[in-house]
């Protein structure tokens, strides 16, 4: 039997209509009369269906007429409806996306890529070396720079750039070369041995005749390309493979030989299809495709995609759900997550309940009997009932002494801010799809949702067989204004909330957290900066030590099990109780002491308008526990910065010095700074620093920015060799016959 679920289109709890005429009620004041037209109140019966019947389990789409079916039936709770005579052009109708059926997930057989000619480069590297600073140990995340003991390699806009970085002494740039590619804008890639990853965004391009139209045109939509290049010869690198995956490229991660990544391709629901994947513009692969019985809008699909980066093994999965945000992978399990999205209707029907589950139990009992008598009344329709029940409830007012009238209000404001409190935390929640990975197979384990909003993927960690989350929970309640807190869920395997601490730092937000073994050490920030250190040892969170200090941390980094890093910014209190951010605040907290954590040491550098990377890209921040060597990107007024003198002020227009700032960090002397490396450019303006990373080979730290690759030695700082990056003056060669395309 298939359930009903009415649905308002139009209603307002907080206006009251009666024939003409809008009474809008401000429970301290009598009502202002405004004439207008009378809407009509019209109701809809929306049946749920086949595709919907509330299990909220995961369901398979297994052709394209059942998407277009499925969406349909979706249409009806987010209200939309569509008009015949409205058509996009921005979506190509691909009719040949289901060959039948059975095709779904079902993938061509592909070539296997020719060898490579190119000679392999024998010459040795350093015997250490770092790479990009990642959350999960053995779970690379990619990055516009990547470099092994002896290369280092660069994407940036269109181009590939390859330095022979090692020796030092001697390094020098061995190819830079122009992709052909639309796209000029990549910054993702993965280095694995002599195999390059690299993603970038590009378009389809197909011509559509748009409904009840007779001129083909052009329709273009999201792709996110693949490329595979094998660089054993250095100067002569060959693209394997070209993959391409509809949607706009998300985040992605590299285990062993695999490369997984998350593509988001938005959905037209008059033109729906699923996403489709190619190799040289040959389509070999429609992925399975999923849905959830749910009613949560349905915006996107999220394709997750495996590939065997060695060999011709590829998997993909795609489900269909709201647009996914941020994403946490351990070594087993890939996590998506995004902000539950209700559909349209669910706030009308909840606007209708708001008012006869909460208002009306709490007037007379007399007044009470005839809102029942009147909703009762099948005679008249429901913009009639709702006139009789308004000016019922006006009489009401007017007859009600001064004193219990005020009283009355009140019990019932009160009895709202609890019903909306209750509705907006049940409906503003995380939800978080849990899939898990082993090389090409990929199998949708479980879906969960916790209360709140999470900061960035640091704000969750998978430890055994448990998931940990850190949200802020924040909410708007009329008479009351912003409600904000934050909590520390644990989940079981199945995403199962087994253990929960809430109510952390009221009216504050959480601008950091790191998860160490059993260990939250978690920042949240309003006017002071709140430090706690939370104990995950049992599915009971609690916490065991907190710290309030001036400023915050956007980012936390492990020193070892007894000293955490914090880097964010310095702030100040000043008139109304308003706070002032300040310069650059790194700081060492003292955790030994669990139920007393200290700051061990903290460092300020320049004022408000000095700025780091590092703040917002945990790739930007470097340290070396062995070394104790700390590197930090850092830009500003260079008048406000220490450490920096007259001759290293390279963009006098701007009066702005850009480079890193490197300090000797040990848990007894705190920070010292050993010194400054300026990436400032004399012959050009001032371009910031983005893009700004550290790293080291042997007894050499490597610093990089757009403009320039610079080696310095590790103990001194004494410069040995610089690159120019950009602006070189020089051709730019393309690869030829292997191009993109």
């Amino acid at each position: 039997m298939k359930s009903k679920i009415i649905i308002p289109i139009v209603i307002a709890i907080s206006v009251i209509v009666t024939a003409g005429i809008m009474y809008s009620i401000d429970f301290d004041q009598k009502p202002q009369v405004t004439q207008i037209p009378e809407p009509e109140i019209i109701y809809v019966d929306k049946s749920t269906s086949e595709y919907f019947e509330g299990t909220n389990n995961i369901k398979k789409i297994s052709s394209q007429n059942e998407l277009k079916n499925i969406l349909d039936a979706s249409a009806l709770f987010e209200g939309n409806f569509y008009d015949d005579r409205m058509f996009r052009t921005t979506m190509a109708v691909d009719t040949a996306m289901f060959d039948s059926e059975e095709s779904v997930g079902a993938p061509v057989p592909s070539v296997a890529p020719m060898p490579s000619d190119g000679v392999s480069k024998t010459e040795s590297g350093g015997s250490d070396y770092s790479t990009t600073n990642v959350q999960v140990e053995n779970v690379d995340e990619p990055d516009y720079l990547k470099n092994d003991s002896k290369y280092v390699y660069i994407v940036s806009q269109n181009t590939l750039t390859i330095i022979d970085a090692y020796p030092a002494e001697s390094a020098k740039l061995i190819l830079k070369i122009a992709l052909d590619i639309e796209s000029q804008y990549i910054q993702n890639m993965f280095l694995n041995e002599n195999r390059l990853v690299i993603f970038y965004n590009g378009q389809s391009d197909d011509e559509i005749i748009p409904q009840y139209d007779f001129i083909p045109r052009r329709s273009y939509s999201s792709v996110t390309h693949a490329l595979i290049v094998d660089v054993s010869d250095k100067e002569n690198p060959t693209i394997l493979k070209d993959y391409s995956i509809d949607g706009h490229f998300r985040d992605a991660r590299m285990i062993g030989d695999y490369a997984y990544f998350v593509t988001n391709s938005n959905i037209d629901y008059q033109y729906p299809r699923l996403p489709v994947i190619m190799e040289d513009s040959i389509r070999i692969m429609t992925p399975e495709a999923f849905y959830f019985d749910n009613v949560e809008q349905f915006s996107n699909f999220n394709t997750l995609t495996a590939i065997d980066i060695f060999g011709d093994k590829i998997n993909s999965e795609t489900f269909l759900m709201g647009y996914s945000g941020t994403f946490y992978v351990s070594e087993d399990n890939f996590y998506l997550t995004y902000q539950q999205n209700m559909p349209f209707g669910f706030y009308e029907n909840s606007s209708r309940d708001r008012f006869f589950d909460v208002v009306v139990p709490l007037l007379p009992n007399n007044i009470q009997n005839e809102i029942k008598s009147i909703q009762s009344d099948s005679s008249i329709n429901s913009s009639a009932q709702w006139m009789k029940i308004s000016e019922l409830m006006q009489k009401s007012y007017n007859a009600m002494d001064k004193n219990d009238k005020e009283k009355l209000f009140e019990k019932i404001r009160e009895a709202l801010n609890e019903y909306d409190a209750k509705i907006q935390e049940e409906t503003r929640k995380t939800i978080i799809h849990k899939i898990s990975i082993d090389e090409d197979k990929i199998e949708y384990v479980a879906k969960g949702s916790v209360p709140g909003r999470l900061l960035n993927q640091f704000s969750m960690d998978e430890s055994g067989d448990r998931f940990r989350v850190a949200t802020t929970e924040e909410y708007y309640i009329q008479h009351q204004g912003t409600i904000r807190s934050n909590a520390v869920y644990v989940l079981d395997e199945q995403l199962n909330i087994v253990g929960e601490l809430d109510g952390i730092a009221p009216d504050e937000s959480i601008f950091s957290a790191k998860f160490m073994g059993d260990r939250l050490y978690l920042v949240t920030f309003e006017q002071i900066d709140p430090f706690f250190v939370i104990d995950l040892a049992t599915d009971t969170p609690k916490i065991l030590g907190e710290l309030k200090i001036p400023g915050f941390s956007n980012y936390l980094h492990p020193y070892d099990e007894e000293y955490i890093i914090g880097i964010g910014r310095d702030t100040k209190e000043v008139d109304n109780g308003r706070v002032q951010q300040l310069g650059i605040k790194i700081a060492l907290f003292n955790v030994a002491d669990v139920n007393n954590p200290k700051v061990a040491d903290d460092i300020i550098v320049g004022d408000s308008s000095t700025y780091s990377e590092a703040l917002n890209n945990h790739k930007a921040f470097f340290f070396d526990k062995t070394s104790g060597v700390l590197s930090i990107p850092i830009s500003g007024d260079a008048k406000n910065l220490n450490g920096i003198s007259s001759s290293k002020m390279f963009a006098p227009d701007y009066n702005r010095w850009s480079g890193f700032y490197v300090f000797d960090l040990d848990n007894v002397d705190g920070f010292n700074l050993k010194g400054t490396i300026t990436h400032s450019a004399e012959d050009s303006r001032y371009y910031g620093m983005n893009n700004a990373r550290t790293f080291y080979i042997d007894d050499v730290l490597y610093t990089a920015s757009e403009g320039y690759l610079k080696m310095n030695f590790l103990n001194n700082l004494e410069e040995i060799n610089s690159i120019k990056l950009e602006n070189t003056g020089k051709f730019i060669g393309y690869i030829e016959e292997e191009i993109l395309r």
